[in-house]
């Protein structure tokens, strides 16, 4: 029996990778595709003659509307199709009986591809439970779906971090022993943990640095924060998120990949859908599409001449949030704007000396978005104060 399956780039799509060589062994073969060309991918394995007796397993992506067609006339046709995904935006595919799409569990926790596609090898006897499978699994998940931050489940982050530090194909092979030599367990070795400290220290770094180039647009009602990196994707448009709460989302464009991604900590945005206009796809809070000329111009050459926001002072002691005398705020304008709070205990604004009118709000959080929102403001440092 061969085994052919496609499936992504990321760390969801090395576990999926990981589990299918363990179920299936030298009998399969695995392409780690992205959006971009794992259209192209799966029309050319569908046309060649040789493969019709194939089994075919596509997890973590979702193939256009032509190849799905395909697909769905393979399988009429007697072949082998199945479809694993977790992703809203792919919940369509149930509708093909080759179709296995689920974004969260009954208990409501969130699915990712590796754990759908672990339990379904498991359900039809090609792979049996383990205690370290299990593990790694749930560390995959919980990387996957961001639960690993809720849960401060560091392990899971490190192992994405891992992934990155060693590669796909050398960090595959290390896995891939250690969980068939060591079923029992799953754990890091005492080089890798002295490794982690050490990368920690180095995307804190990377953090603040990026922290000082993120360029504020709007596109249609979102206010984005735009930012150009190739490192810690996932852990920078976290930590880029928190430090910059008025901001809906972060696009982090990656010119070396060619892709965009894009990572949100409100719930009221979703960023899937986003991503879904511009050709792509993912989580509500995680999703990403590729760079292509379209994206190029909105995340590039029409932002270019725009000058990055400042970050806000961490050492103030008298202009600080939420001053019982007020806070002030400007721009790369020279601007000012000013928050404080009312005999009516509600916050109001001056911009430029003028109170603006109609405009109040219950905390200092809504204030102060509203302000960086519409004026690219930062927190007045104290040797400014006059």
């Amino acid at each position: 029996m061969q085994v052919k399956l496609f499936t992504d780039t990321d760390l969801d799509g090395l576990g999926s990778a990981i589990v299918a060589k363990i179920a299936f062994g030298d009998q399969v073969d695995v392409s780690h595709c992205s959006y971009r060309n794992l259209n192209q991918k799966v029309e050319e394995f569908l046309k060649d003659s040789r493969n019709q007796k194939v089994q075919l397993y596509i997890t973590d992506l979702a193939v256009n509307d032509h190849v799905a067609s395909l697909l769905d006339e393979r399988y009429k046709n007697g072949g082998h199709v199945q479809v694993i995904d977790h992703h809203v935006t792919a919940l369509h595919f149930n509708e093909y009986e080759w179709g296995l799409v689920k974004a969260e569990y009954d208990d409501k926790r969130q699915t990712c591809a590796t754990s759908l596609f672990y339990e379904y090898l498991i359900e039809h006897k090609y792979l049996n439970r383990t205690p370290a499978l299990d593990e790694f699994v749930e560390l995959v998940r919980q990387y996957d779906t961001w639960e690993w931050v809720d849960n401060n489940n560091v392990l899971a982050k490190h192992l994405n971090d891992l992934f990155f530090m060693f590669g796909r194909e050398h960090f595959e092979e290390d896995l891939l022993k250690r969980l068939q030599e060591n079923p029992g367990q799953f754990e890091l070795t005492d080089m890798e943990k002295m490794l982690m400290n050490v990368e920690e220290k180095k995307i804190e770094r990377y953090i603040h640095a990026k922290n000082k180039q993120i360029i504020q647009m709007f596109v249609d009602d979102y206010c984005i924060g735009v930012v150009y990196a190739e490192q810690y994707l996932s852990e920078l448009g976290n930590a880029l998120n928190k430090r910059n709460p008025h901001l809906d989302f972060v696009a982090l464009v990656n010119l070396g990949s060619k892709k965009v991604g894009f990572r949100t900590i409100h719930d009221h945005v979703d960023v899937a859908q986003f991503a879904k206009r511009l050709g792509g796809g993912g989580h509500p809070k995680a999703s990403g599409c590729d760079l292509t000329e379209e994206c190029f111009k909105l995340f590039v050459t029409d932002i270019f001449h725009i000058p990055p926001l400042r970050p806000d002072p961490e050492k103030n002691e008298i202009n600080v949030k939420d001053s019982p005398y007020g806070t002030y705020y400007e721009n790369h304008l020279g601007e000012i704007s000013f928050i404080y709070k009312n005999d009516d205990g509600e916050y109001e604004i001056e911009h430029e000396g003028k109170r603006i009118e109609n405009v109040r709000f219950q905390t200092f959080q809504e204030a102060e978005n509203y302000v960086k929102r519409n004026f690219r403001s930062w927190l007045r440092y104290d040797r400014d104060i006059q």
